[in-house]
């Protein structure tokens, strides 16, 4: 399972709280939102229900204004006085669906504008689709001194049955229950509208906060990939300063060694080499049992100082700091030729005068570690070494028909030692602001080309520096 670096750790744990306090105050939002709806809704249904009943007292207190001038001077057994109420309630209607009736105390129809079929017949036991006993309610009501009553009834505009409120009085000089109602299915419908719309806005208020949420997650992590990159970045300038500083240091430390080897031990060894010359010399012609074992010690002697310049000429070639980079290649070059069996060919143009002393030492510290690989890796016969101006640049191409390796297999190996020679190497072209290519195939030879910017104090034409 592959492991979770530091930085997007912390980057997954500045955006989990973001989520799912989004997520949080979303779930809130809703929810309260909901209820919020939900009560808004209910306010606005008993609101409606209460201004459709002080409409229906309205319409009946209207209906009995109509005839009290009739019923207020009639007695209990005047007939013709009936007719003409029944005639005078039967007559009044408001809306397309609003009108008057009237039922006698044992449930039987007097008046219904709608239903003139049920005129005469006794509804006592009347049922609605809910089950309720709809005339014995109207009745009990008007005699209690009126009230509301919510049944379904059919609706005389679509014959189907619907919800409706009805609101009865009693006429209690007749014994006669007179009612009227509206249907409220049209209640419903604006409840329905309301709650789609208002589970649209809250749909839309949740969008808006999960788009919200994400722009935030995205700005984090923008922002915190910027401060990573930044951060590298950052890092990478530090790292490669202290490299750079660690090298120079390295330098200066070499060239102390080497001028102590050089000028101190090497020195010694000489002088010792000297005395025992000059020991052998006084013997004189005659031999005896001294002589070989001191003439043994002067060539071991003459081997440790040869030795000890190798290892100063390494740490730090003298031939550098006094005659410039063409004669410490070319020497380093011969040297290499002389102790194997390659061939060296090195062309040179005279670039000591465009590049400083930093650079010269890049360069052939670059040159030095890839000869230094060739003869230990490569198995080549032939090197060849170009160190030329093109431009503003110095390229250095270094070409061997070794046996050659998979350039790529360095980047697929997670071992941090693999290829660490070629990284320390374009590490140091990349400071001065050059770079290193190198292009190797299995038994197909290398080639490392490395490329420096020209020093701007030291820059010259390029026709003075060819030769």
């Amino acid at each position: 399972m592959p492991k979770i670096n530091l930085r997007l750790k912390f980057l997954l744990l500045s955006i989990l709280p973001l989520v799912l306090a989004a997520a949080a105050i979303s779930y809130l939002v809703f929810a309260q939102a909901e209820r919020l709806a939900e009560a808004e809704i209910r306010t606005f249904e008993r609101n409606i229900l209460e201004a459709r009943k002080e409409e229906l007292k309205s319409y009946l207190e209207l209906a009995l204004a109509s005839i009290d001038h009739i019923y207020s001077v009639a007695s209990p057994l005047d007939a013709v006085s009936k007719e003409r109420v029944k005639s005078i309630i039967e007559d009044l209607s408001y809306g397309e669906d609003g009108y008057f009736f009237i039922y006698d105390r044992d449930g039987t129809a007097l008046v219904d504008p709608p239903q003139p079929w049920r005129l005469g017949r006794t509804y006592w036991n009347l049922r609605d689709l809910n089950g309720n006993s709809v005339i014995q309610a109207l009745i009990f009501n008007a005699e209690k001194g009126g009230d509301f009553l919510r049944h379904v009834w059919e609706k005389p505009s679509t014959g189907e049955p619907a919800e409706k409120i009805a609101y009865s009085l009693m006429l209690d000089k007749w014994g006669w229950m007179i009612g009227t109602g509206i249907y409220i299915d049209d209640i419903s419908e604006q409840v329905k509208e309301i709650e789609t719309e208002v589970s649209s806005h809250i749909r839309d208020t949740t969008i808006s906060i999960v788009g919200i949420t994400i722009l935030a997650v995205l700005l984090v992590g923008i922002s915190g990939t910027v401060v990573t990159l930044s951060e590298r970045k950052l890092a990478d300038s530090k790292l490669k300063e202290l490299t750079h500083r660690v090298v120079d240091v390295q330098e200066q430390e070499r060239l102390r060694v080497s001028r102590e080897l050089h000028d101190g031990i090497s020195q010694i060894l000489v002088s010792v080499k000297y005395s025992v010359e000059t020991a052998i010399a006084r013997l004189g012609p005659e031999k005896n049992a001294a002589t070989e074992p001191m003439e043994k010690a002067a060539k071991r002697l003459q081997d440790a100082i040869h030795e000890v310049r190798r290892i100063s000429r390494d740490l730090r070639p003298a031939v550098l700091d006094d005659l410039g980079l063409r004669p410490a290649i070319e020497s380093m070059c011969k040297e290499l030729a002389d102790r194997s069996d390659m061939q060296i060919d090195v062309k040179s143009d005279n670039i000591d005068v465009v590049l400083d002393i930093a650079k010269k030492t890049t360069l052939y510290r670059v040159l030095q570690e890839t000869l230094t690989n060739i003869e230990r890796h490569a198995d080549a016969t032939h090197i060849k070494v170009t160190i030329r101006r093109e431009g503003q640049s110095v390229v250095m191409k270094i070409i061997d028909n070794g046996v050659g390796f998979e350039t790529n297999r360095y980047i697929r190996n997670r071992d941090p030692r693999a290829g660490i020679g070629l990284r320390n190497m374009r590490e140091r072209m990349e400071f001065h602001g050059g770079g290193m290519t190198v292009k190797s195939e299995p038994d197909d030879g290398t080639t490392i080309t490395a490329y420096i910017p020209v020093s701007r104090d030291n820059d010259l034409p390029v026709t003075a520096i060819t030769g």
